[in-house]
């Protein structure tokens, strides 16, 4: 699965690297769910676009108290209807540095691992993205002095995406038994344009590595280049 990531690229390297008109964004070292990351929507795929982490459906009640669906396993996107109509008609793409993976130990306890490409390059993740509205609530006359009956306020849509995830690839399964599907930039632009893209979510090698992280990266609070330091 893929639970954290970072991307703390300058701008103007993923402005280049992904062919993006605009790129202003602040880096994370530790994104976690339900914050507000930049991704690249279908419907907008030459700039970044904030969205939660965590897919609210458009047809759902909205964003629930228990974390949304951070993932969504490749093998089941076309019979959950979570995810069914997101995949046909609203992809997107995460950009990232990396990701961490929880290795367990001997001892019983797990060691963070940051995955990165071994020449650094910034690269993308197969997402889907929805957009909940919430219903308009109709205030009384009372609360207008007189008024219309017009709602009280504008309603806040909630903007959010998904990770893909699919088999690891031979690097990643000694690490985890799934992996967030990477993507370079044609590859993605494949992504969010094909009719149907499943030949994407077939696990390929994609020139990574790997070394263990200070648990300091568990505590979503914490959010500093350290992060993605190797120790011992």
């Amino acid at each position: 699965m893929c639970g954290r990531y970072a991307l703390f690229s300058d701008p103007s390297d993923l402005r280049d690297a992904f062919g993006l008109d605009e790129a202003g964004f602040e880096s994370t070292y530790n994104a976690a769910p339900s914050e507000e990351l930049p991704v690249i929507l279908s419907e907008s795929p030459d700039r970044l676009t904030s969205a939660r982490w965590g897919l609210v459906p458009e047809w759902s009640e909205g964003p629930r108290a228990d974390p949304d669906p951070i993932n969504a396993r490749a093998e089941s996107l076309t019979e959950k209807r979570h995810f069914s109509e997101a995949y046909e008609q609203r992809r997107c793409l995460v950009p990232v540095d990396g990701f961490y993976e929880w290795v367990e130990g001997g001892d019983g306890g797990k060691t963070p691992y940051f995955v990165s490409r071994a020449d650094d390059r910034p690269f993308l993740l197969a997402g889907l993205w929805e957009t909940w509205t919430p219903e308009q609530t109709q205030t009384g006359l009372g609360e207008f002095g007189g008024g219309d009956g017009e709602p009280n306020r504008d309603p806040e849509p909630v903007q959010s995406f998904t990770v893909v995830t699919t088999e690891p690839n031979d690097f990643l399964a000694d690490y985890h038994h799934r992996m967030a599907v990477p993507l370079d930039r044609e590859l993605g632009d494949r992504w969010l344009t094909a009719d149907n893209p499943e030949e994407l979510l077939e696990p390929r090698e994609f020139g990574f590595e790997a070394w263990p992280v200070s648990s300091a990266v568990n505590d979503p609070s914490n959010d500093h280049a350290g992060l993605v330091e190797p120790v011992p």
